[in-house]
């Protein structure tokens, strides 16, 4: 499935702080407001293809790029080396002025909100699908399929191993979290059977509190 995308079980702690989303929200809709409607896939894509590159594939690069070691002048400079000869004018520019709002430290936070903005112009949603063990193809076309049907928009899955969901799926769309794992079920079932046993035990003692006839 081409809208499967992996995740990892912890977030960078860049990545969870609100203050740090806000911003990458602006920066993320400078950038697509900045691209006309028929390029904005494309642009993505080529955004997708320059953090593969550059920071998934090789770390240093990524490392030295966003390091504060190097001063606004020699990362714009190394930008302008390194980037500007095989990326778009439009990716090449909105790098620079990362450097100089100092802000490349947010680079894959800005990425993640520029993915969300664009799913949501398209009718799509991010949708998040813990599970103990990897789920086969078959499965998360199911999922999808269900999701759609239920919700009324196009999900786009992405997957994530937690090791603490025992059995069933936990799954996350934006704030809400439907959690049909086997840990949670039987949490449940116990909350159940210790309120029951609480609201028998309290019967009990209403009835021999009050002898019949009173």
């Amino acid at each position: 499935m081409n809208d499967q995308k992996q995740v990892k079980t912890h977030i960078p702690s860049v990545m969870e702080d609100p203050g740090a989303t806000s911003i990458a929200k602006v920066y993320a809709k400078a950038f697509l407001g900045s691209i006309k409607e028929s390029d904005r896939d494309s642009a993505i894509k080529e955004f997708t293809e320059f953090l593969n590159v550059a920071i998934t594939d090789n770390p240093a690069f990524g490392k030295i790029l966003k390091s504060r070691s190097l001063n606004k002048d020699e990362r714009l400079s190394l930008i302008d080396r390194v980037v500007a000869p095989h990326a778009s004018e439009l990716l090449t520019n909105f790098l620079r002025v990362l450097v100089r709002h100092e802000r490349l430290d947010l680079l894959e936070q800005i990425f993640s909100q520029i993915s969300k903005q664009r799913d949501s112009e398209t009718g799509k949603k991010a949708v998040v699908v813990r599970s103990a063990f990897e789920l086969s193809d078959d499965t998360l076309t199911s999922i999808k399929q269900r999701l759609s049907d239920t919700l009324g928009f196009s999900p786009v899955i992405k997957t994530s191993i937690d090791q603490s969901v025992i059995g069933g799926l936990v799954i996350q769309v934006d704030d809400t979290v439907y959690d049909g794992s086997l840990r949670t079920r039987l949490k449940q079932l116990r909350g159940r059977l210790s309120n029951r046993s609480i609201h028998e035990i309290q019967s009990g003692r209403d009835r021999f509190s009050h002898p019949a006839g009173n």
